[in-house]
């Protein structure tokens, strides 16, 4: 006869109550939403890392209206085109705010606005991924706890205490605290990653304002 199986997650659902079912449900949330923002985010930044080549394609390009038509072809992402694009209209209306600006400041505002358009873009669903890397761990612990707790309070009122009685629950209990690794690990890694990426899309972004200010400042 097979040995039976005193440690599995059947078991530890079955004995169970609605707290420890939350925290479950709780943590199949936070894996969820966790892999849709990293699937996302990742086919995201892999578009935008793909675009990056084409700034020297703008640079090479005969006029300005040709570059900006080659850069928004290849920026499927829309974070590196708008800036060309957006300098070409960056002198306002003699009637507003803007238009009494010298030429220099307003190409700095427009410039800038862009920049932190995109940032804002790029940098989108990393709090979140962030928020699940480190509370994740912490979800999963309070469910082991109490389901510690859940199951000496069962073996308490059965009156009898013995280690086979205690060992069953509780390492079943210690499986809401690897729930929770294996929903933090993930989403701390593909953070991790995606801001190294960003960083390098924040720096192109950066270099990439100060060559059009000095050329839309001629």
């Amino acid at each position: 006869m097979p040995p039976v199986n005193h440690f599995s997650v059947a078991r530890y659902w079955e004995q169970g109550d609605p707290i420890s079912h939350a925290v479950a449900y709780v943590l199949m949330m936070m894996s969820l939403v966790s892999w849709f923002f990293i699937l996302f985010k990742a086919f995201s930044t892999w578009r935008v890392r793909r675009a990056a080549p084409a700034l020297d394609a703008f640079w090479s390009a005969p006029t300005l209206h040709d570059g900006i038509a080659l850069l928004t072809l290849a920026d499927r992402e829309g974070v590196y085109a708008p800036l060309p694009a957006q300098g070409l209209a960056h002198l306002g209306g003699a009637n507003t705010l803007a238009g009494a600006m010298s030429k220099d400041e307003q190409i700095i505002r427009v410039l800038r606005q862009e920049i932190t358009r995109a940032t804002h873009r790029i940098e989108s669903g990393l709090t979140v991924l962030a928020s699940i890397g480190a509370t994740a761990p912490f979800v999963g612990l309070l469910g082991t706890v109490w389901g510690i707790y859940h199951a000496l309070s069962t073996v308490s009122a059965a009156g009898i205490v013995q280690i086979d009685k205690i060992a069953g629950p509780v390492g079943e209990a210690l499986i809401m605290t690897g729930f929770g690794l294996v929903v933090a690990i993930p989403a701390v890694l593909a953070y991790n990653g995606l801001n190294r990426l960003n960083r390098l899309t924040l720096a192109e972004l950066d270099g990439f304002a100060h060559d059009l200010h000095s050329y839309f400042g001629r």
